[in-house]
């Protein structure tokens, strides 16, 4: 009976995944491209303003390699997210199948999301590092940290989400608001060392100003950043997994028929 329900559960996901790439992607003209373009016109008006008020950004030489390491990690962490909440509405109808359950439709948006962010932060970083003059050089083992602190985080959060969006009907719309100024304080703009205190000891708290400290730190090898805390974040995004999986277990079927 195991063997068959992980067979089933493969199946599952596999099949929603595809059904996702179809209707998420295949019916826009641009498709995937518009996960590249949405990064890549953040980093040039970000890079555009930027290097006309200052005379260097506040790390390196490169405004494009630096504003790059901080929006790629951050929307990926916003779209890795919001896919992973809205699993329930999106996969609502297949859900009524005993064979589907909440869990495949949350493995199955993640898992896409995620693929499709790594590839979108590849290319993007390929083409910084390829045309643009760094003067930097990668540690891959830190980068992968904190590619796995971001996507530990995302589906943390999404999957407590994913419950509060189908509990609450407010919620996503209070989570918007609250999630706007995100952008403003999770260290994308500017070093976390340069934030005065008490607003620094504020932002430690926000795991997004870890995980963009820590691909920094990949991208920038004299670049410390010591108080940047993988366990901190992980802690923060098992427990919301755990809440929300709870959660989910007792609720889904009144969520769904609600």
């Amino acid at each position: 009976m195991k063997q068959r329900r992980s067979f089933a559960t493969f199946r599952a996901v596999s099949a929603m995944m595809l059904r996702e790439m179809t209707t998420s992607y295949g019916r826009s003209p641009i498709g995937y491209l518009w996960e590249i373009l949405q990064p890549v016109a953040g980093i040039a008006l970000l890079t555009l303003v930027f290097s006309v008020m200052l005379a260097s950004p506040p790390i390196g030489k490169s405004f494009v390699l630096f504003y790059t390491t901080g929006i790629v990690p951050f929307m990926a962490y916003q779209a890795i997210n919001t896919k992973v909440a809205q699993s329930i509405s999106f996969s609502k109808q297949l859900l009524v199948y005993p064979s589907v359950t909440v869990f495949d439709a949350i493995a199955a948006r993640f898992t896409l999301n995620f693929l499709t962010q790594l590839l979108v932060g590849f290319l993007l970083f390929t083409g910084v590092l390829v045309f643009e003059e760094t003067r930097t050089s990668m540690h891959l083992p830190t980068i992968f940290l904190g590619v796995l602190m971001l996507g530990a985080f995302a589906l943390g959060l999404g999957t407590l989400n994913c419950f509060l969006f189908g509990i609450l009907p407010g919620w996503q719309r209070v989570w918007a608001v609250l999630n706007r100024p995100m952008f403003l304080v999770s260290g994308i703009l500017f070093l976390f060392e340069h934030i005065p205190e008490p607003y620094r000891s504020w932002m430690w708290w926000n795991p997004i100003t870890h995980i963009v400290g820590q691909v920094r730190r990949g991208f920038y090898p004299f670049y410390d950043a010591a108080w940047v805390s993988p366990a901190y974040v992980f802690i923060v995004s098992l427990v919301c997994m755990a809440v929300g999986v709870v959660f989910l277990i007792r609720y889904t079927l009144d969520i769904i028929n609600n």
